[in-house]
């Protein structure tokens, strides 16, 4: 069942934020990041992209990532330094400014997703991981894998790229390549282990790093349904066994639907996504978040940039 506010909401969703008193803005994907000094403040707006284009807006999506993101950053702080600062509003955090290192870490532990349609096509050499002939579909690694990706500006794609050549090319230091891959592999540990305490496989994710002096954080999200991937996982063996797809928890969905009901996977221009799609991924969202955190949220129909541009306010940012 679908919950009537976020039909309501559609019409007050956050597509883009203006606040020139916070200072120099960069739009990314889905944040609009300001900079003020040595801060950072990061607003998650409900923008949707899939396959590197910006689709739609998705009711509550902003503030379902971004408090689910800090729900992580605070569970997982004793595996590794995070760039948060404060957060004064349900869209917003305030962090640290890094360096970002332009790659993102994925780590997956299933075949699936566009690794099984690379895997598919012969072209998942590109990692440089070696990846057992006859796998089937979500079946799992004896190990989680690192699948690279460079991390490509607003407007731009990522690429896969392999350990070998993201180091031969001067991406990032041999040094904090491993040092984020050992983290990254220390996070999605716990983060599986939690997940499977809620009825949830964690299945694959992105990390992204940065660098403030010689300190390494994890910046912009983490183990969100934007960055994650989610199964149920009592309905795992039983699927996998049958062929079936699994029961998705997080943005495969609008990708399998734009595979499938538009013939979409990132090539020329995007369809429109029905409201009726929107809503229904906000309410995946909305679920996952619950049987993460234990606790649904509670939402407020309105005007978002208001709020946030008040919140702000009232916390001496603006």
């Amino acid at each position: 069942m679908i919950p009537p506010i976020l039909r309501q909401q559609l019409p007050h969703t956050l597509r883009a934020t203006d606040f020139s008193g916070l200072g120099e803005k960069y739009q990314g994907k889905v944040r609009d990041t300001y900079r003020q000094g040595d801060r950072l403040v990061l607003i998650t707006t409900d923008r949707l992209s899939a396959f590197d284009h910006v689709l739609t807006t998705i009711p509550f999506k902003g503030e379902t990532l971004n408090r689910l993101s800090n729900f992580w950053f605070e569970k997982t702080k004793g595996v590794a330094k995070n760039h948060v600062l404060d957060v004064p509003d349900p869209n917003v955090t305030v962090a640290r400014a890094c360096r970002p290192l332009p790659i993102e870490v994925v780590v997956r532990d299933y075949l699936t997703g566009s690794l099984w349609r690379d895997y598919q096509n012969g072209q998942h050499g590109v990692y440089g991981v070696p990846i057992e002939p006859g796998m089937k579909r979500d079946q799992r690694f004896a190990r989680p894998i690192v699948t690279p990706s460079t991390k490509a500006e607003y407007g731009k794609h990522d690429e896969p790229i392999s350990e070998k050549e993201l180091l031969a090319r001067g991406l990032v230091g041999e040094r904090d390549w491993h040092k984020a891959v050992e983290t990254a592999l220390a996070l999605f540990a716990e983060a599986q282990r939690w997940a499977a305490t809620r009825g949830l496989i964690l299945v694959d994710t992105k990390y992204e790093f940065g660098k403030q002096g010689d300190e390494l954080y994890v910046i912009d999200e983490i183990h969100t349904p934007d960055s994650s991937r989610y199964w149920l996982a009592d309905e795992y063996p039983a699927r996998f066994a049958r062929g079936d797809e699994q029961r998705m928890m997080d943005k495969e969905n609008i990708r399998q639907w734009l595979i499938k009901e538009r013939g979409f996977q990132g090539h020329g221009a995007p369809p429109a996504i029905p409201d009726e799609v929107r809503v229904e991924l906000a309410a995946k969202y909305l679920a996952t978040f619950e049987l993460l955190t234990g606790a649904p949220l509670e939402l407020a129909a309105g005007d978002v940039h208001q709020r946030i541009g008040e919140s702000l306010r009232a916390r001496g940012y603006l």
